[in-house]
């Protein structure tokens, strides 16, 4: 296995720019390949999920071109997809699978939809119940819930109701919404139960709108789907810095002095995930932020031990996980239940490494309690699970002044190839 080593370090400070945002790189290719028009994209995410949904775009016949390195031309297919039969291999990539899920079921189309091992485990059968609600051909291909899928022509009912569960991954209810304009028919999507990942959908509704369509909504469980609206390509977007992979690099500032700054993301980001700052706030670290910026460095003491609710920002939490050990008490994640059924089960990766470096760690089924130790082990072996961000999350041990191995480093690939050279570059 390969792995990489880590020198112990003292401090952070610098600034780093942050690649584009997984989630709305994602959402903004297949929002473009559904447009009337020719869109332009700006700052897309280089990654391994950007590159599953290039890739299956291409293969269903939408015309994507690079222009840049970070920047590319989607001429959209508003009538549907030309290539009505393929077989498309998605990789781990959730933020590709389920939209396109809901895409082709849709479509008319005979479609195969795989990925890899994990995602095979990651469940898809609240979306696939809702499509079926409207007359979707979905069978699955494997055991019952769960990819692989075969997604056959089928007479789509639309308009009326559509229910689906919002308590196990907001990605279904993205899928749904971003789906649905096709049909040209109003629909009303009714949420089952709590939605988890609001900020997640905030930034689904706002990327539509800037596509011409606007979704209506009663609180967060009703969303009116309008008909006769199809998607209008904007003409040039712009893709926001990854407010996930800020987190890091903030955590790091608050952790080991600072100030370190990242830059794409500000106060006036779409994305939810920047309300980490706030989180970073409580326990104590100094925050400035600016439109297109956002500063951190550390209190005068210790960090503060924290309780939190991580309900609306869990990717961003798996960070605070690592930034409990430099707490002065411990520390108690809540409403993380969604990390189960994420790129591994994390809580349960996250309470395994934790205890590598010296914590006590108790966990629940959506929980987490993390107790710091007096001095952090040297020289644990962290594994990563192929998930990218316990690599990340981990790499910031080393500003406890401990050397430590990561694992299968590249698995960071899957939204940030370069994140290690980047971390280099503001720690020492």
């Amino acid at each position: 296995m390969e792995f990489l080593d880590l020198s112990p370090l003292q401090h952070a400070q610098g600034a780093v720019r942050l690649p584009g945002s997984k989630s709305i790189s994602n959402r903004t290719l297949l929002l473009a390949a559904l447009a009337h028009g020719t869109t332009v994209i700006r700052d897309l995410l280089a990654s391994d999920d950007t590159d599953r949904m290039l890739d299956a775009l291409r293969t269903l016949g939408v015309a994507v071109e690079k222009t840049g390195e970070h920047d590319y031309r989607v001429v959209g297919v508003p009538n549907g997809f030309t290539n009505r039969q393929a077989d498309l291999f998605l990789g781990n990539a959730g933020t590709a699978f389920r939209p396109l899920t809901a895409a082709l079921a849709l479509a008319g189309g005979h479609y195969k939809l795989s990925g890899v091992a994990r995602m095979h485990e990651r469940p898809i059968g609240d979306l696939v119940d809702a499509l079926r609600q409207i007359g979707a051909n979905i069978n699955y291909l494997g055991r019952e819930g769960f990819p692989p899928l075969d997604i056959k022509p089928a007479a789509i009912q639309s308009g009326g109701i559509v229910r689906i569960r919002g308590d196990v991954s907001s990605q279904f209810l993205t899928a749904l919404l971003m789906a649905l304009p096709t049909t040209g028919v109003e629909t009303t999507i009714e949420v089952i139960g709590e939605l988890i990942s609001k900020p997640y959908i905030e930034i689904t509704l706002k990327l539509m709108a800037q596509f011409g369509v606007i979704v209506r909504r009663d609180g967060w469980q009703r969303f009116i789907v309008p008909g006769n609206k199809r998607y209008t390509s904007p003409g040039t977007i712009y893709v926001e810095g990854d407010a996930s992979s800020a987190s890091y690099f903030l955590a790091a500032g608050a952790i080991a002095g600072g100030p370190v700054r990242v830059e794409g993301v500000g106060r006036n980001s779409i994305q939810g995930d920047v309300a980490f700052a706030q989180a970073l706030e409580k326990l104590g670290a100094q925050i400035r932020m600016g439109d297109n910026w956002i500063e951190a460095a550390a209190p005068a003491g210790k960090l503060k031990a924290f309780d939190m609710d991580f309900n609306h920002i869990p990717d961003a939490a798996m960070t605070l996980a690592v930034a409990a050990l430099f707490c002065d008490g411990p520390s108690r994640l809540t409403n993380i239940g969604s990390w189960r059924v994420k790129e591994t089960d994390r809580i349960a990766a996250m309470a395994t490494e934790l205890r590598k470096v010296g914590a006590v760690v108790e966990e629940g089924t959506d929980w987490l309690r993390v107790t710091p130790p007096a001095q952090l082990l040297s020289n644990a072996v962290i594994d990563t699970y192929d998930d990218h961000r316990m690599a990340m999350c981990f790499s910031l041990v080393a500003l406890g002044g401990v050397p430590v191995r990561i694992n299968d480093p590249k698995c960071v690939a899957k939204t940030f190839p370069d994140y290690f050279a980047v971390y280099a570059s503001v720690t020492r």
